[in-house]
């Protein structure tokens, strides 16, 4: 499991402000990932996710202020992709199929992402 945890990913971020996105597309290429690609919306990530091309994602729960991201989470479960959930911690609890998944509380540190990062491609991994 360790080699697999060392391997490069690609990575979506869908990621509705900027700057997170930014400081996230930092943090994952600085530790040897590359973000292929991004989103804002439900709609431009599930248009994403039917193209493919990445094999993670760091996925924010609300997007575009109140919209969840559940339909999301349910393509990438449908695909096989393993993601991580992005929150600002003040969210509901998510449906009882996403509830294992691992979760980024913002805000973000370098470590919380790795971490973060590494559970969910072990959690998917293992799937």
């Amino acid at each position: 499991m360790a080699r697999i945890m060392s391997s490069a990913r690609s990575v979506l971020i869908v990621e509705d402000e900027p700057l997170i996105a930014m400081m996230l597309e930092d943090f994952i290429e600085s530790m040897g990932h590359t973000v292929v690609s991004g989103a804002e919306t439900v709609e431009g990530a599930l248009a994403l996710i039917e193209v493919g091309g990445f094999d993670f994602v760091i996925l924010d729960v609300h997007l575009r202020g109140r919209t969840e991201c559940w339909p999301i989470a349910d393509a990438l479960v449908e695909r096989g992709i393993p993601f991580i959930l992005a929150t600002g911690g003040h969210t509901s609890t998510p449906p009882a199929h996403h509830a294992d998944v691992p979760t980024l509380v913002k805000p973000f540190t370098m470590e919380s992402v790795r971490v973060a990062l590494a559970k969910g491609i072990a959690t998917g991994a293992a799937a």
